[in-house]
């Protein structure tokens, strides 16, 4: 019996001097402030969305407020309400006109500053809506950081008769189509948001 007592107390002991040697330095890559942190210092203002039906797409606008210190990039969104978010840009096409496609890198709101969503400029862009969406519905959204923290957020539907951005194309999956142009009421295709 004292063989087994001493042969536990030699493993505690043992366990006890490697808990020693551990450090609190965050593990290479790692960012000092935690992910929580990080997320706590992005808001999303006047957060709404256009009313649509179910299947289709819709844009979440708002403005975007960075109280850090450090410029943030939000690489990506979800939302149970869609099967697909993906984050929009106005850009010149190779034919010289402004049209809506994916942001490539995100957008980075700047230390105490501002990024604008908006109509025919940069929104999130909601396809594949599960539900119809109505003026008044609340819409759940999650942008993710490119540090991998989250930040939870609402938008609220309303009606808005602009913003009818069209797609050239969409695999069977959803995930993949062409641009799409913008314009001020106009419908230049089949599948409007």
């Amino acid at each position: 019996m004292k063989k087994i007592t001493l042969a536990a107390a030699v493993l505690a002991l043992s366990a006890a001097g490697l808990a020693g040697c551990a450090t609190d330095s965050p593990a290479p890559g790692a960012s000092s402030s935690s992910a929580a942190e990080q997320a706590q210092q992005l808001t999303l203002s006047g957060a709404w969305a256009k009313a649509g039906d179910a299947g289709g797409m819709t844009g979440v606008f708002g403005t975007l407020k960075n109280d850090g210190a450090e410029d943030l990039t939000v690489v990506a969104a979800s939302s149970p309400a869609a099967a697909t978010v993906e984050l929009h840009e106005t850009a010149m096409g190779a034919d010289g006109a402004m049209a809506m496609q994916q942001i490539e890198g995100g957008f980075t709101v700047p230390a105490g500053g501002e990024y604008l969503l908006e109509p025919g400029a940069s929104h999130l862009m909601l396809m594949g809506l599960e539900d119809g969406l109505l003026a008044g519905d609340t819409l759940p959204i999650t942008l993710e950081l490119a540090d991998g923290s989250t930040l939870e957020l609402e938008a609220v539907a309303k009606d808005f008769a602009g913003a009818n951005e069209n797609y050239g194309s969409e695999d069977s999956a959803g995930e993949s189509h062409g641009d799409h142009a913008h314009g001020d009421g106009e419908s230049h295709g089949t599948a409007e948001h």
